[in-house]
């Protein structure tokens, strides 16, 4: 973004702010905590599948270090997290990219082309999620639970907070925290040294079919339950429902003989089926959550534009309102469309398909423009509903990659030829990598701009250091992409080893778009889920005439398309959350207070897990070894399960017990 431009909103600032914010330091305080952060995030989305947060860690770290220089603020550290989440966030581009490794297409990663990719498509997620800011985040009632969290931990580690009832309450404040991060680590320590286990898994016989049974025993998982509630809680056990009590037994239905490995079979079928089908029921529902928010979205554009005509007007306009001017947005979204060009051109060069290239770039950027929007939209209602972590961004890939493949299919009408059908598809997935940068990037951005309403940040300021961040990881991805396709490959590549890295979203998106041009993609799956989603927005229509209770139809799709380890212990966090709500209410006194203490602890277990999760890859990555902490064989699993079993629903309800006694009577 030119330098002229950002003095030009800066100069429009009339404000006697002394607090500082989007300093030297804090930008390279942010891109050393990037470094780390997004290399392990790399490694372990393609290792499992999953990425972790990465602002709260960002948060705590930048407390630890910035208390030491003189005149740090709140505002200081929100920029150092903002900076790290961007780029953290952003290294879900791995659920898109080694695809074109594992269809032979590409044999490593060109460094600058896919610097590129997330550069443009990091920057349009940032650009897009400027008016989105005053639809989702000021103007709505969602819950952020990774914003909140963020926040609370800027609140209570900021030294400057201290009034008269300031400094106990934030003592008791960061000890909550502290306790509920040292448990998170602690247990994550132990299930890394094997001494307890963490995953309950089981695959049963229901009559002729099967289903499973899984939880991961994650007390991040407990404390995002916490802070999103009841009501995604409950929508996400109605998903669970419908995936493993109806989907899983009757799509199994025939295909267990005697003697046949149950867990194999329910498990490639949740994979290759039951998944397509939560991913049309997010298909509707997302579609559905972006018509009802059409009209807040527009109103925010307009905000956005007077705004910035009483800023060049010499009016006042409030700090915590002063976004990047909308025609610095549409600028920077119209010039992007450029090197976007760029890049498809040059990758159509000297493909099969680029006869019809210029119709092919046309159309993609049309694509890409348009539905970049709507991505964004509906990524960042994900994050506001469930967080950044917990959204099914793999979900609105395949998506993204269906559409495009649809296109393609339509304008080249591929016939038998398997390099004509491989060249499409390598097209359609760098088409979808632009295009998912955008999604990433949304997701993550509403939560942090949730965080800076939260402590008083200035949005435009934000806004400038989630553009460096995505830059920061830009730099980042490249070269650790493809030194680990360097040194494991990727499961189905061409000469992939035994040790080749599974990257499940990206073989998922890559057999998607296969199966478009080959014509054998199992659209009836697809159609179910789209049916189901239908009856769950009736559903919820007709509750909300109630007044009382609600089944948001994103999250019931959420429940469908992740595995039940990742979210059935959701639901149960945010039943023990309504309890201690409950709790607090009938005890009266300063509910509020015993209300935050509840929040606090529940973040410190994101906290405890997240820190935790860095350094442990940060080993696995300096040793190779999956197991480089364990001090126990295998034969010690079964008891090491039951142990862990028992010390984790301990620490739980002795958590929640601590917490009680921590407030104690204070009273008004």
């Amino acid at each position: 973004m030119p330098v002229g431009l950002l003095a030009g909103v800066a100069m429009t600032e009339t404000s006697t702010r002394t607090a500082r914010e989007l300093t030297v330091r804090s930008v390279i305080l942010g891109g050393l905590i990037t470094l780390v952060f997004t290399a392990a995030n790399v490694y372990l989305g393609l290792k499992v599948g999953l990425t972790f947060a990465t602002a709260i860690p960002a948060a705590v770290i930048s407390m630890a270090i910035l208390r030491y220089f003189r005149g740090h603020s709140i505002l200081e550290n929100n920029i150092v997290q903002t900076i790290a989440s961007a780029a953290g966030t952003l290294a879900a581009i791995i659920f898109v990219l080694p695809g074109l490794i594992m269809i032979g297409w590409w044999q490593g990663f060109p460094y600058w082309t896919t610097v590129a990719v997330c550069i443009i498509g990091g920057t349009l997620g940032v650009m897009y999620s400027v008016p989105l800011r005053r639809a989702l985040v000021t103007g709505s009632d969602l819950p952020y639970p990774e914003g909140v969290a963020a926040a609370e931990v800027l609140k209570v580690g900021d030294a400057t907070e201290g009034t008269e009832e300031g400094i106990e309450g934030n003592r008791r404040s960061l000890r909550a925290i502290l306790v509920g991060a040292l448990a998170a680590a602690g247990f994550s320590l132990l299930a890394a040294l094997k001494v307890v286990g963490n995953e309950i898994s089981a695959a049963f016989r229901v009559g002729s079919g099967g289903t499973l049974f899984g939880a991961s025993l994650s007390l991040a998982l407990i404390g995002v339950g916490h802070l999103v509630g009841v009501t995604v809680g409950a929508a996400m056990i109605v998903g669970l429902l419908i995936s493993y009590g109806v989907l899983l037994p009757t799509l199994t239905w025939g295909d267990l003989p005697p003697g046949a490995d149950v867990s194999d079979v329910v498990s490639t079928t949740f994979g290759t089926e039951v998944r397509f089908v939560g991913a049309g029921a997010i298909a509707v529902a997302a579609v559905w959550t972006l018509l009802k928010i059409l009209g807040p979205i527009v109103r925010g554009i307009r905000a956005a534009a007077v705004s910035s005509r009483a800023r060049r007007g010499g009016g006042t306009v409030d700090l915590t309102e002063r976004d990047l001017p909308i025609g610095i947005v549409g600028g920077v979204i119209l010039l992007s469309l450029i090197p976007i060009a760029a890049l498809l051109w040059t990758f159509l060069s000297g493909t099969p398909v680029a006869d019809r290239g210029v119709a092919t770039i046309v159309v993609s950027l049309v694509y890409i423009v348009v539905i970049g929007a709507v991505i964004a939209a509906v990524a960042g209602y994900m994050a506001g509903l469930i967080g950044s972590s917990n959204s099914p961004i793999s979900g609105v890939g395949i998506l993204v990659v269906l559409g495009i493949a649809l296109l393609l299919a339509v304008l080249h009408q591929p016939g038998d030829d398997p390099n004509q059908i491989t060249a499409l598809v390598a097209y359609a997935l760098f088409t979808t990598a632009v295009v998912f940068s955008v999604a990433t990037i949304s997701n993550d951005n509403l939560q942090d701009l949730k965080t800076g309403q939260l402590v008083g940040a200035t949005p435009w300021k934000q806004q400038v250091a989630l553009v460096i961040g995505v830059v920061f990881g830009a730099l980042v991805i490249a070269p650790v992409l493809d030194l680990l396709n360097a040194a494991f490959g990727f499961a189905g590549a061409p000469g992939a080893g035994e040790d080749a890295l599974a990257a499940p979203q990206a073989a998922l998106i890559s057999a998607l778009a296969k199966g478009v041009f080959g014509g054998d993609l199992n659209w009836g799956l697809i159609g179910l889920g789209a049916l189901i989603g239908a009856v769950v927005i009736g559903i919820d229509e007709a509750l909300a005439r109630t007044d009382r209770y609600r089944l948001p139809p994103l999250a019931v799709g959420m429940g469908m398309y992740l595995p039940m380890s990742l979210t059935l212990l959701i639901p149960i966090g945010a039943l023990l959350g309504r309890t201690y709500d409950r709790w607090a209410e009938r005890q009266g006194g300063d509910v509020e207070f015993k209300k935050r203490l509840g929040v606090l602890m529940a973040t410190g277990l994101i906290v405890g897990e997240s820190l935790f999760g860095v350094l442990f890859a940060g080993i696995v990555a300096a040793t190779g070894s999956d197991a480089p902490l364990a001090i126990v064989g295998e034969g010690f699993a079964n008891v090491a399960l039951v142990l862990g079993i028992v010390v984790y629903g301990a620490l739980v309800l002795g958590l929640y017990q601590m917490t009680r006694r921590a407030v104690g009577d204070r009273r008004r």
